[in-house]
């Protein structure tokens, strides 16, 4: 299975008052990578993948280090967890060769803009999520499409 990579830079401003990356912008590197993973990659080749509007319906961080300052970019390896008809989990570490910083999860919907509500995935979304999905911890098994938890349930890494 793949795990996408990206390389985040650090800015100064990404910095607290303790001199480490606050924990706010952790979601912006996340963001990020998130968009560099959907929006670079799945388009292609004229595929409107993704480009009909995806909505964030929730975000799970562990903080397991601090990140001060450096020139060297961190690295932000996104997976997928499981693909819903309707909703997406997403998984991160953020991390460098020695440490991971984060660990994270965050569920997205697609989302119809003009009809303004949630839509399905698309076979063409969910084809290319599937190269990216990695099996669930202790069960040797990826969680598809439609698999059993309930929108309500939590997301956990």
């Amino acid at each position: 299975m793949a795990r996408h990579i990206y390389s985040c830079p650090l800015r100064w401003f990404d910095m607290d008052a303790f001199g480490h990356v606050n924990n706010v912008v952790f979601l912006r590197y996340l963001e990020e990578a998130r968009v560099d993973f959907m929006w670079r990659l799945a388009p292609g080749n004229g595929s409107d993948a993704f480009t009909g509007g995806v909505v964030v319906a929730r975000h799970e961080i562990d903080y397991l280090r601090p990140l001060v300052h450096r020139h060297t970019p961190v690295t932000i390896e996104t997976w997928v967890k499981e693909v819903r008809a309707a909703s997406i989990d997403l998984c991160y570490e953020v991390k460098d060769e020695e440490t991971v910083y984060v660990r994270a999860a965050t569920r997205i919907v697609p989302f119809d803009l003009e009809a303004g509500r949630p839509r399905r995935v698309t076979s063409e979304e969910e084809s290319f999520l599937t190269d990216y999905l990695e099996p669930e911890p202790g069960t040797g098994e990826a969680a598809g499409k439609g698999a059993g938890k309930s929108a309500e349930g939590a997301v956990t890494v």
